[in-house]
């Protein structure tokens, strides 16, 4: 009786310390699989970060949007445009509403940039030589509330930015700036054929820069 006690005693005593041994490896397995999965989640977040850091938005108003968005989507850095009516009354205006000046949209362009390669300040400088900053409701020959000029921003942290760009042109020029600053109230995206207008139509450039435009529109590549 007392071998039998002692035997059983031994075999629980290895027992013990078998499934003590598995628990422990089963611990540290289960502590290895937590370290790795929140190493492979933080560096999905990482990334993720990284990718909303190196993209940013702004929207540019600067007469048709036909030539604004050919000569913004030119520019080393910016990733993609948009052609729309910004800053309007009502929703899904037409081009032929927004064009009997009552609807209060503005053609505009929205701009998809990388802030690493194109800094806003870079981007709203040649935005700046692209407009007649000082002219109201015109830009060449198109007149009307919708071809005003304007810079609409999402992130309010770009308002300082584009408040000393302002003050530096408004230094070169006698008459006051008329080009409005707002947060971005709505954007709608402009009908199809008026996207990549000027590059699906590359013989109306001249006729654009002739009728509408004040400056050259350059069918150049990445200006910097």
């Amino acid at each position: 009786m007392t071998l039998s006690l002692k035997m059983y005693n031994f075999v629980a005593t290895k027992n013990n310390k078998e499934m003590s041994r598995l628990t422990l490896k089963i611990a540290i397995t289960a502590i290895c699989a937590l370290v790795i999965c929140c190493t492979g989640n933080s560096k999905i977040k990482e990334n993720k970060v990284q990718t909303m850091n190196t993209k940013a938005e702004i929207y540019l108003a600067g007469g048709c949007f036909w030539g604004t968005e050919h000569y913004l989507k030119q520019i080393d850095g910016v990733l993609e445009t948009q052609t729309g009516y910004a800053n309007g009354h009502g929703k899904n205006p037409s081009y032929q509403e927004v064009c009997t000046n009552k609807t209060g949209f503005a053609e505009a362009v929205r701009v998809t940039y990388d802030p690493e390669r194109l800094p806003l300040t870079l981007l709203l400088q040649l935005y700046f030589k692209s407009i007649n900053p000082t002219s109201l409701n015109q830009q060449g020959n198109d007149v009307g509330t919708q071809y005003r000029t304007g810079i609409y921003y999402t992130n309010k942290n770009d308002l300082p930015l584009i408040m000393a760009e302002m003050e530096k042109v408004a230094k070169q020029h006698q008459q006051p700036l008329q080009v409005e600053v707002l947060p971005l109230k709505n954007f709608y995206d402009a009908e199809d054929y008026h996207q990549d207008y000027l590059e699906k139509n590359p013989t109306a450039i001249a006729i654009f820069h002739r009728l509408c435009s004040t400056w050259l529109v350059m069918p150049i590549k990445k200006i910097r």
